[in-house]
């Protein structure tokens, strides 16, 4: 894909938004933008001055803010996996262009250089009208999304955009798309032995990502060249089976999943899982998870030796090879795996081995 700048005219994109509209009323933003070939934040971005408000970057202070706004829906989401959850921001930490909002209920890693647009939104829904923050990357992708609930604090919202409002309100963006990624290690190239050596001496599951930058590894790759005791493919059924596990055990469990800006978590019990044709869906109060089962090409069982003893993870990859979600027991920092979250993961396992050759 270029690197160069694409501009939509905003006020033609806006009139061939509004015919869609016409004929589908209630489909939503990010679909009918791929429908116009345009991008999320470009479709957003045209409706400045009418129900949309162009916010001012960097936007660190009005993260800072968000606690104000209450309890809230947060939402985060890449190609294959959408992830939400209601709860209150706190506990935030900025620090140059990485943040961390570590509160119960909002659990957000944040990579601020890829929040380039900002806009308050306001928008008519089934259900009356439904207001949000929303960031997007500089392709127009979208990055993060607050919702407000009937709960949240109006008024802090509305104070909120009074102080972040951005002095230009004329619609439209320039979207600048992102290269082609650099291509990693070929097999042929990665010293194996030390490679798997390396894995086998990890202390840290943060130390992982050292070990993909000094061997040229993308995520993948490395789960392809790993030892299987370290990294055991399965199939994409271990999500359903996994989360119907976790729901019949009562097990506790963490849900990743993110873009290139924002990693949102959640922490805590599922309950109700609803698979809906392609959709595997997470359905419960506080916590919703919509993963496109037809997009998803590979998992894996990852183990990762650290100080407390292995971390566990189930990771899914879509059908471009993209890391979109990533499930983990519950654990809390200097204490072993739990034993439960383990055992399941291994029950998963062992599906895949009674599947018929």
């Amino acid at each position: 894909m270029p690197d160069t700048p694409e501009i939509f005219e905003p006020n033609d994109l806006l009139s061939r938004y509004n015919a869609l509209k016409a004929d589908n009323p209630m489909v939503r933003a990010r679909d009918a933008a791929a429908q116009l070939g345009a991008s999320e934040g470009e479709l957003v971005a045209a409706r400045c001055g009418a129900e949309v408000i162009r916010l001012k970057g960097p936007f660190k202070e009005l993260i800072a803010t968000l606690p104000e706004l209450g309890r809230v829906m947060v939402l985060t989401r890449n190609e294959t996996v959408v992830h939400e959850r209601k709860g209150v921001f706190g506990n935030i930490s900025l620090d140059g262009h990485v943040g961390v909002v570590l509160n119960e209920t909002v659990d957000l890693r944040l990579f601020l250089k890829f929040w380039v647009h900002g806009f308050a939104v306001e928008e008519t829904v089934r259900s009356g009208t439904r207001r949000s923050l929303q960031f997007f990357d500089r392709a127009g992708m979208a990055v993060h999304k607050v919702y407000l609930l009937e709960e949240s604090d109006a008024a802090r919202f509305d104070g909120l955009i009074a102080a972040h409002r951005d002095a230009d309100q004329s619609p439209g963006i320039a979207v600048k798309p992102y290269g082609e990624a650099k291509p990693g290690a070929t097999a042929s190239e990665v010293d194996l032995d030390a490679f798997r050596a390396e894995w086998a001496g990890l202390q840290d599951v943060h130390d992982f990502h050292g070990l993909l930058r000094k061997h040229r590894l993308d995520r993948l790759q490395a789960l392809r060249l790993a030892e299987e005791r370290f990294a055991a493919v399965l199939p994409v059924t271990a999500l359903r089976s996994a989360l119907e596990k976790a729901a019949a055990r009562e097990v506790p469990i963490m849900v990743f999943a993110g873009n290139r800006g924002c990693i949102q978590i959640h922490s805590g019990l599922v309950s109700n899982i609803r698979p809906m044709e392609n959709w595997e869906n997470v359905l419960d109060p506080d916590f919703n998870l919509h993963v496109r089962s037809d997009r998803l090409m590979t998992a894996y069982a990852v183990r990762k030796p650290t100080v407390d003893g292995i971390v566990t993870a189930l990771e899914f990859y879509d059908n471009d090879g993209v890391h979109v979600a990533q499930l983990f027991g519950v654990r809390k920092p200097g204490q072993p795996e739990s034993q439960d979250w383990r055992r399941l993961v291994e029950d998963v396992e062992a599906e895949r081995d009674e599947v018929p050759a």
